[in-house]
Order: structure tokens, then C-alpha cells, then sequence
């Protein structure tokens, strides 16, 4: 990884785990996040993913328009370490801990592995 790759995976990192630490306070069913990243094709590259404990809770929340306070909090925290995010919402998604079960026996590396190859065929 480059020098200035590093500067923003750890720019990115800060503000991803402020998002994080702010909604697993306020959002019911959250459990934590991650993303994925090609920094070769930053920012374009970046995928966000918001993983909830159920598909309920999941439901639940889009329903009540959390899906919009996750947007406008990630927006906020790249906006405040200057990273750009233009097609925030395209690259915003949501999950679960138990459709990963469900499909992946839990195994999350697998799981994302498979999302992050198919957003290189697109």
C-alpha cells in the first residue's frame, strides 16, 4: 500500500468507526459495518456495508427511514476527513448477520469477498 493510500485507508478507517460507535447507539438491530476498497479506483471503489443482527431488524429499520440516517452520518463523518463521496448512495448497502448464515454459513470473508468480485464485473 502506498503512503498516501495508507493516509486515507486511515482517514477512512477514523471515520467509519465514529459512524459505527454514533449508530450502534441509535439505530436498534445494528451491529457494525465495514467496506471494501480498491484504492487504485478511490473513491469510486469504495463499498460500504451496514450489517444489522436480523432481517427484521434490517426491515425495521428501512421502514423507519434509517437507511437516510446512516447515509447523512456517513456523509458527515468522509465529509469531515475530506474524502469524496459522490455516489454515497450507490455505494451504501446493508446486510445482515443472519442472511450471511443463511447463505455463507457465517463466514463474512467469503461473503464479502463474492460482493466485492461482483462490483469489479460492473
Amino acid at each position: 500500500m502506498k503512503k498516501s493510500d495508507k493516509k486515507i485507508d486511515n482517514a477512512l478507517r477514523g471515520a467509519l468507526t465514529n459512524v459505527c460507535e454514533t449508530a450502534l447507539g441509535n439505530v436498534e438491530g445494528f451491529v457494525w459495518l465495514t467496506h471494501l476498497v480498491n484504492y487504485n479506483a478511490f473513491p469510486h471503489s469504495l463499498k460500504i456495508i451496514c450489517v444489522f443482527d436480523t432481517d427484521d431488524a434490517l426491515a425495521c429499520a428501512i421502514d423507519a427511514k434509517q437507511d437516510d440516517y446512516f447515509y447523512q452520518l456517513i456523509k458527515r463523518e468522509l465529509s469531515a476527513v475530506d474524502i469524496s463521496h459522490h455516489k454515497l448512495r450507490q455505494q451504501l448497502s446493508f446486510d445482515t448477520e443472519e442472511a450471511c448464515e443463511r447463505s455463507h454459513g457465517g463466514k463474512w470473508n467469503e461473503r464479502l469477498a463474492k460482493l466485492q468480485s461482483r462490483e469489479l464485473l460492473h
